[in-house]
Order: structure tokens, then C-alpha cells, then sequence
């Protein structure tokens, strides 16, 4: 693997330094990249001789290539690149040369930010919420499977039988989880934990908590730098939500608080729980929206063979400071580590949209003051359907279109995904949920062929 530098502390580099960096460290190659409304990194990738015009984002592409972008008669776009996001990929080309890479914003020929984007999306909520004086801080756990491949295509074979934490021999995976480990923080991650999960094949790598646009640059590129070290290596990584029956599913719990300055306003020590009156709000507000926003950050129809109940993800809309059965839990850590942890969200989601309209309906709560009513301290997957009624406990939806049908309902979370996003993003998922159902299974093969 190819030694590469960061700029310490993640400081902004000046147009002039990223050119001299790129000479310095023979960069030939550097990849604007982006993201579509599904989520899929997107990329524009110029040679040297055109660093200086791409830093000044004067890069254009054809925007009706793209899904949910534009019309093929308004379709040029330009790349404006976020310079802070510069990074040289740790490995070289087959042919010896380095690669950077930088995050762009989507821009009109106008000099607008294009209403599609989902990076100015997430952008327009923390401007919202920074003009209430607050800053969010998020953490994500992003689950994900390492399979064989045979003949180049990914299968389901995992090439290990171990289980949570378990070491070498059994984790065939820890080799390649290090190897992964060492590429993200050459790209400029702080690694905190890295381990076996308990599916066989299933890992997690956890990088710390940053500012939410960074990370949701974070979780963008840990999905690029984990699918290319398991190609390296023979393998196919997935963050596919539950690609195996029977075994636990791939989440992204979210860890999340609020910052004024430099103080977590989350905490509370005087408070019940020690949790402030702002924190009990915000868990409201991500209660009161999570049927409205759940097909954003569960955008799949293999999502919902997740969120089913025995398999630790989540399907009940409550909070809790212990159990991990409902949709928010809220760790031990107390002082500055206080946050609340969202149990639903999968790594299949599109990571500025889901970051998006977590944070808008956390901060709705808190403008409306919702109460998010007692924690429920009881295993709730044992409860009975009266006693969860009794609690007026609900539930997330089942199946993509149910979701799909409350994010219709959700007036917040479409304004705050606006109207260009929201309608694309609606329609391609309408046509994906059409085109599953029309499919017969081999579930139904097996359960109704020789019955009926």
C-alpha cells in the first residue's frame, strides 16, 4: 500500500498547497467525486493538467446521466470541489500512478447550488440548525458482510464461521479488516474499533464522531475504501442489509448530540437521567418522524428483512437508557460523550439525505417541545401486542411501500428533502417496490408449488 499524508487535525488546504501536494507526491489522476439521490458515488475523473482548472470548479458533466439529477435538455452541471475533502487514495494504479480525490457540490450553470444535490441538502439543515445556535456531532456503526466471489461474481459464501469479537483462525476476515483499517486512516479517519459481528462473515469498523457533513463525506468514502480492499483481496464486500436468511442483518446505528460551543447541550446533570430537557426533545421529534423518514434511511426493499423482530434491529418507535430493543437507545457515557443512539438506519442509505432528515426532525422536536413520553426499560420484543398498545408503543413500517407511503404523509420530511429530491427519490422506489412484487420467489415455490 502506497504511503500518502493528511493534513493534520483535517485543516483546510489552500488551492496552492493541493497543487504542490499533488506534485510532491505524483499525483497523475483525481477523481471529483459526488454522490446521486440513491446514494451511489458518482465520479468525474480528470489528469493533472487539469487540477488547477478543477479547483477552481470549472469541471462541467452531463447531469441527465445521472439518477433523479435533470432533464437531458438542461443537463450540464458543474463540480465544485470542497477542498477540505482532498485526499490520495493509499494504493496506486495498475500502472504505478497515484489518484486523489476530492467531494464536489453540485452547482447549476447559473452558479446556484443545484436543488438535487443531496451534500447542499444536508448543507441547508445545518445552516437551519446553526442559526438556532446549535452544531450536530454524529457517529455511525456501519455494518458489512465479507463474501467469496466465484468466477469474479459475488456470491453469499463467507469465508469465515466466527462470531461476535472472535479471533483468528475462525475470523478469516481480521487480515483484511486491518488492511482496511490502515487505508481509512490514510485517508484521514480516526479508526476507534474494529471487529468481527455476530453473523458469520459480518464485520463493523467504527471511525470517531465528527461534524455531521463530515460525516457523511465519512461514510461515502468508508463504503468506497471497503469494497476496493475486499476486491483486492478476492472478496466481495456487501452493505446490502440482509443478505442472508436466518442471521442477523447489517445496521448503521447512528450515534447523535447537540453542540453549543463547546457544550454537549444533551447533558443535563441535574436533570432525570442526566438528560437534558433539549435531549428528551430531540429524541421526540426522531420518534414523531420516524415512520415519515424510514425509507430514507432504510431505502431498500431488503431493508425491511432486516427490521423484523429477533434479530436485534430495531421495529418498535420507543427510547430506552438500556435494552436495545427500541428505535433509540441512549448509552451510558454522560458530560460531553452524552447522545442518543438511532438503531434503524442500514448502510444501504444515502448517508447526506439520512444525516438530513434525522437532524431536521430531532430539531423539530425540539422546537415543538414533543415529549417523547418514558423510557421503555422492558425487553419489548417479549411484550405482548395488548401490553405495547397499553404503552402506545408503534411500530416502523413493514415493507418498503408502507414506508414509502408514510414519507408521502411526512410534510417535514419532504420539505426538508424539497421538492426535486423528494419526487425523484419517490418515484425511483415506487418503481423498485412494482418491480419486486412482480417477482416470484423461491419461498413461494417451495411453500405453495406442491400445495396448491
Amino acid at each position: 500500500m502506497a504511503k500518502t499524508t493528511v493534513p493534520p487535525g483535517g485543516a483546510k488546504e489552500t488551492k496552492a498547497q493541493i497543487l504542490e501536494r499533488t506534485e510532491r507526491e505524483k499525483v497523475k489522476f483525481m477523481r471529483l467525486q459526488f454522490t446521486d439521490i440513491l446514494g451511489t458515488i458518482k465520479n468525474v475523473e480528470i489528469p493533472d493538467r487539469q487540477f488547477e482548472e478543477a479547483l477552481d470548479g470549472k469541471i462541467m458533466f452531463d447531469g441527465s446521466s445521472i439518477e433523479g439529477f435533470v432533464r437531458i435538455e438542461e443537463s450540464d452541471m458543474y463540480l465544485k470541489p470542497d477542498l477540505s475533502t482532498f485526499r490520495v487514495f493509499p494504493w496506486a494504479g495498475q500502472t504505478g500512478e497515484r489518484v486523489g480525490r476530492m467531494i464536489c457540490d453540485i452547482y447549476s450553470p447559473d452558479g446556484t447550488p443545484f436543488v438535487g444535490c443531496p451534500r447542499a441538502t444536508l448543507k441547508k439543515v445545518i445552516a437551519l440548525a446553526a442559526a438556532k445556535n446549535y452544531a450536530m456531532k454524529a457517529g455511525p456503526e456501519a455494518e458489512f458482510f465479507l463474501f467469496q466471489t466465484k468466477n469474479g461474481a459475488p456470491t453469499t459464501e463467507t469465508h469465515d464461521s466466527a462470531s461476535y469479537f472472535d479471533l483468528s483462525p475462525v475470523d478469516m476476515g481480521e487480515d483484511v479488516r486491518r488492511e482496511i483499517v490502515l487505508a481509512l486512516e490514510a485517508m484521514g479517519f480516526h479508526v476507534e474499533a474494529a471487529h468481527h459481528e455476530v453473523a458469520p462473515g459480518q464485520h463493523e469498523i467504527d471511525f470517531r464522531y465528527d461534524d455531521v457533513l463530515t460525516t457523511a463525506d465519512n461514510i461515502s468514502t468508508f463504503r468506497f475504501v471497503v469494497k476496493n480492499v475486499a476486491i483486492r483481496n478476492g472478496l466481495h464486500a456487501t452493505f446490502m442489509p440482509k443478505p442472508i436468511y436466518g442471521i442477523n442483518g447489517s445496521g448503521m446505528h447512528t450515534h447523535m448530540s447537540l453542540f453549543t460551543g463547546g457544550t454537549n447541550i444533551f447533558f443535563d446533570a441535574k436533570a432525570q437521567w442526566q438528560l437534558s430537557q433539549t435531549c428528551l426533545h430531540y429524541i421526540g421529534g426522531i420518534l414523531s418522524h420516524a415512520k415519515g423518514f424510514c425509507a430514507i434511511t432504510n431505502p431498500l426493499v431488503n431493508s425491511y428483512k432486516r427490521l423484523v423482530p429477533g434479530y436485534e434491529a430495531p421495529t418498535n418507535i420507543a427510547w430506552s437508557e438500556k435494552n436495545r430493543s427500541p428505535l433509540v437507545r441512549v448509552p451510558a457515557a454522560r458530560g460531553t460523550g452524552t447522545r442518543i443512539e438511532l438503531r434503524m438506519p442500514d448502510p444501504s442509505c444515502n448517508p447526506y439525505l439520512a444525516l438530513a432528515v434525522m437532524l431536521r426532525a430531532g430539531l423539530d422536536g425540539i422546537d415543538k417541545k414533543m415529549d417523547p413520553g418514558p423510557p421503555i426499560n422492558k425487553n419489548i420484543y417479549k411484550m405482548s401486542h395488548r401490553e405495547r398498545r397499553h404503552l402506545r408503543i408503534d411500530e416502523l413500517p413493514g415493507n418498503l411501500s408502507e414506508a414509502l407511503d408514510e414519507l408521502e404523509k411526512d410534510d417535514l420530511v419532504r420539505n426538508t428533502l424539497g421538492e426535486h429530491t423528494f419526487e425523484h427519490f419517490l418515484a425511483a422506489k415506487r418503481e423498485e417496490w412494482l418491480d419486486y412484487i412482480k417477482h416470484v420467489s423461491p419461498w413461494e415455490i417451495e411453500r405453495y408449488l406442491g400445495m396448491y
